[in-house]
């Protein structure tokens, strides 16, 4: 019986990790808090913390793969003291701590799900990140992502143990949040949106997408030692993704074809840097490595997600 550790076990990626692992003949065990419910048959270990200092001893007896979610994620504002060392001491010295452990208890692959953001906030169009750019980070939570990764090759190196990483952009399918639930909110609710000229490219990744991949690198032993940008293959507009989301909804967009640059000076003005680069700038991933190592195809079309997306927000509504 394969036997698997999934941290973050019931977070938005690792609820349904769990039950794609479990389909295909996996034992799964999940970390998570104490006071959260798996889906039965995932066999609940209680971390309630992660850190230099966690025990994890009890949740990696018997396990020949680690799948590494749980993560401090990135935040719009974060308010710590000091954002950079909070990231590290969650997402550097817990996953050093995590791995060093898992090494010494004998599991022979640790999947680490990191970031884009470990390569960049942006592209330029037509020029997608691949897994030989020289990595350039720019938030906390991207430094920190690059430092675990830098830890766990070193430790790959030291002890043979396996490391993959996987780098999505941004994820969306059922139960998304953030800035994907606000703009099927305002698709759904029929508010006119400036949005109607912008001619960028982003990349994203469909829930189901990076499930696959994930579960194909857990037993492909081209994985192995290796790095993995992941998306859908397709890539669109935010004019293009707001035109498609509508078409799922059933509410097809109201677009007005506003000037990008008008659209750019307006948001610098309200303090929304943050939101007008994911907006107008280009975020393209090149996933031509994991089809040439691991021969591995998205399963899901983009529209296919997002019609799936879309029915689990009306269902909820």
């Amino acid at each position: 019986m394969r036997r698997v550790l999934v941290t973050g076990a019931n977070g938005f990626v690792g609820l349904p990790l769990c039950a794609e692992m479990q389909r295909q003949g996996w034992q799964v065990k999940g970390a998570v808090r104490s006071s959260s419910q798996l889906p039965a048959g995932v066999e609940l270990v209680p971390i309630d913390e992660i850190n230099a200092e966690t025990d994890w001893t009890d949740a990696l007896f018997g396990i020949k793969v680690v799948v590494h979610l749980a993560a401090r994620v990135h935040v719009m504002k974060d308010n710590v003291a000091d954002p950079l060392d909070a990231f590290r001491k969650v997402n550097v010295d817990g996953v050093w701590n995590l791995a060093r452990q898992a090494n010494d208890a004998g599991v022979q692959r640790f999947i680490f799900i990191s970031s884009i953001k470990v390569n960049g906030e942006a592209t330029l169009l037509g020029q997608p990140y691949t897994t030989e750019d020289q990595p350039a980070p720019i938030d906390p939570y991207g430094i920190s992502k690059r430092e675990a990764e830098d830890a766990l090759r070193q430790l790959a190196d030291q002890t043979g143990m396996e490391v993959v990483i996987i780098r999505p952009p941004l994820v969306y399918g059922p139960g998304v949040k953030a800035n994907f639930h606000s703009m099927m909110h305002w698709l759904k609710k029929g508010v006119p949106l400036p949005l109607g000229a912008i001619h960028n490219k982003r990349s994203l990744v469909a829930l189901d997408n990076l499930v696959d991949l994930i579960v194909t690198c857990s037993a492909h032993p081209a994985a192995a030692n290796q790095t993995f940008l992941a998306g859908d293959g397709e890539d669109l507009s935010t004019t293009e993704l707001l035109q498609r989301m509508g078409n799922a909804l059933g509410k097809p967009a109201k677009l007005l074809p506003l000037p990008i640059g008008a659209l750019k000076a307006g948001a610098m003005l309200l303090g929304k840097r943050d939101i007008a680069q994911r907006l107008f700038n280009s975020l393209q991933v090149d996933i031509s490595k994991a089809r040439d190592l691991l021969g591995w195809q998205p399963p899901v079309s983009v529209d296919d997600a997002l019609k799936k997306t879309a029915l689990d927000f009306l269902q909820k509504l």
